[in-house]
């Protein structure tokens, strides 16, 4: 029986964070030593080996921003197939509880709008997921 690459390829568990104020969202643009470069994405990273999708989100969020969040409810799944790696990106609705976002690894960070969502090339990965973040803003 013949399998496609992908299905051989481990999948990685990733968290990211959908966090809002004033009605923007948070997008973080990947550093340009990474793969992906310059791309924009969601707060995140990859769950640990014993650690939980939430404690993951806190920690990484703590560790790219420097802001302690809350995750909430689950917004989307998605399993996405790149050539270096296939991921399960479980994105979350969160809060920041305190602090104020700092570049620790990031190149930049917007609050954008969901109209705005056009403007920015993100990861491919999100594409899903920004779509259905226009659809459920859509008035």
């Amino acid at each position: 029986m013949c399998m496609r690459a992908y299905e051989r390829t481990i999948m990685v568990e990733v968290v990211a964070g959908l966090i809002w104020k004033d009605g923007k969202f948070m997008i973080c643009q990947r550093p340009e030593n990474k793969a992906r470069a310059l791309l924009w994405e969601f707060v995140g990273g990859k769950v640990e080996k014993g650690e939980s999708r939430e404690d993951a989100l806190v920690r990484e969020c703590k560790e790219e921003l420097d802001v302690t969040v809350k995750p909430l409810d689950i917004f989307c799944t998605v399993d996405h197939v790149y050539p270096d790696i296939t991921i399960r990106l479980v994105l979350f609705n969160a809060e920041i509880v305190s602090g104020e976002p700092k570049l620790l690894e990031h190149a930049d960070l917007k609050w954008i709008s969901a109209n705005e969502i056009d403007n920015y090339e993100f990861c491919p990965a999100d594409k899903e997921i920004l779509e259905k973040i226009k659809c459920s803003t859509a008035r």
